[in-house]
């Protein structure tokens, strides 16, 4: 059998064809960052789910099909990032395909894409939900907001939290498990121009936050390039607090490069400003140790 000479990483994401969101983020952030991306589509769409209108082919039926050739290939991955799932069939063929293809040593992500501001997505229901608790249990690494931490926990969303709580919710979602869980898009109390990321490693059993500058700007695919940088940065050998910096930091720099210009924030942003900052080290540590 052959061996990679290059990590084989398996994302599981939709592919718009206008829009910096899911495929078109993820293989760039992960091929910078010297992996090879093996995309399994679950959809194609003419542009975002953020447009007014737009195209949309279903691939549910396409992805056992891919799956299967991958098993007559004798693909070996070396890890596995599933993000927007577009039903609770798609959620229970990813379940499957990990199963099957999972190796002893490799990292599986999933970003549990449900909703956010406290509800749901259009397109989401409960059913989605109870499917989306089952597949994290198979996660070494979930990268919910807190909207999805919520739904996940099945408890009411909340978003006045003290640092105790958010521990707690750490702590119970690990308990499902993942060994690292990261919850992102924390207001900071009292400070609108801030927001934080919070994260439990359940291995070293050490909790951490990094907090950032909150710009008033939408773009998708913000959720989606983060979570491919920190895949990145746990594929390179980073520890859990140096991944959620080089996350943050990315995508800092990039919403930095794009709010200056009279552009349309639908686009994303300019992701190709800022690739080349995945090369370089990281410029200052703001992550802090939680007691």
């Amino acid at each position: 059998m052959y061996t990679n000479k290059v990590k084989k990483v398996a994302a599981v994401h939709d592919l718009s064809g206008v829009g910096r969101v899911s495929l078109t983020v993820v293989i760039p952030v992960l091929s910078s960052m010297g992996f090879q991306v093996c995309p399994l589509p679950t959809a194609i769409l003419s542009s975002h789910t953020q447009y007014p209108h737009f195209s949309f082919l279903d691939l549910t039926d396409e992805m056992e099909r891919i799956v299967e050739e991958w098993k007559l290939l004798d693909v070996v991955f070396d890890a596995f990032y599933t993000g927007y799932l577009g039903s609770s069939r798609q959620v229970q063929i990813v379940d499957c395909f990990i199963q099957d293809f999972k190796k002893e040593n490799n990292l599986v992500v999933v970003d549990p894409v449900l909703g956010d501001n406290g509800k749901l997505y259009t397109n989401i229901d409960e059913k989605m939900v109870v499917e989306m608790q089952k597949l994290i249990c198979r996660a070494d690494v979930i990268t919910p907001n807190l909207t999805e931490a919520f739904y996940l926990l099945n408890e009411d969303c909340k978003t006045v939290l003290t640092d105790d709580e958010l521990k707690s919710n750490l702590f119970q979602l690990s308990e499902k498990g993942p060994s690292m869980v990261i919850i992102t898009s924390v207001p900071v109390i009292g400070n609108p121009h801030m927001t934080s990321v919070y994260a439990y490693d359940k291995i070293c059993d050490r909790y951490w936050k990094v907090t950032c500058p909150y710009l008033p700007a939408h773009y998708p695919g913000t959720g989606d390039t983060f979570t491919s940088v920190i895949t990145g940065s746990l594929l390179q050998g980073d520890s859990l607090p140096i991944a959620l910096d080089r996350a943050v930091q990315f995508i800092l720099q990039g919403i930095r490069a794009t709010f200056g210009y009279k552009y349309d924030p639908r686009e994303g942003i300019l992701l190709e400003k800022v690739l080349h900052n995945l090369d370089m080290p990281i410029q200052t540590s703001s992550y802090e140790l939680l007691a």
